[in-house]
């Protein structure tokens, strides 16, 4: 969800702004599918679980947005990578946190 809206939001947004939005979708989504499906049986009460999920993602978006910017204005054009280097730049920003988001989640939000 993530990456697919800020494709679309990119027509209508800046680069940065679609990417903050598009994490915001992203991260509404993910907390549906996580509570339902990827930890089902977690035992801490929705507002616990609501208050980790976004102190998490906040951390997690500072990271995509850092990372996607980085890449997309400096680093890619810097290699002469210029088909699509937002999108590129954009996989990169949302995968690196994925990683650490899970093990926090798994630890602290979904315990």
């Amino acid at each position: 969800m993530n990456f697919a809206s800020r494709i679309l939001l990119s027509l209508y947004l800046s680069y940065a702004v679609a990417i903050v939005f598009a994490f915001l979708i992203g991260m509404a989504t993910a907390f549906l599918l996580n509570r339902r499906f990827v930890f089902p049986a977690a035992t801490r009460g929705l507002h616990h679980q609501m208050i980790w999920f976004v102190a998490f993602n906040v951390l997690a978006l500072v990271q995509t947005l850092a990372i996607s910017l980085l890449l997309a204005r400096f680093a890619l054009p810097h290699l002469g990578v210029t088909w699509h280097a937002e999108t590129v730049a954009h996989a990169v920003g949302i995968a690196i946190p994925m990683f650490t988001s899970y093990l926090g989640h798994k630890h602290l939000t979904f315990r």
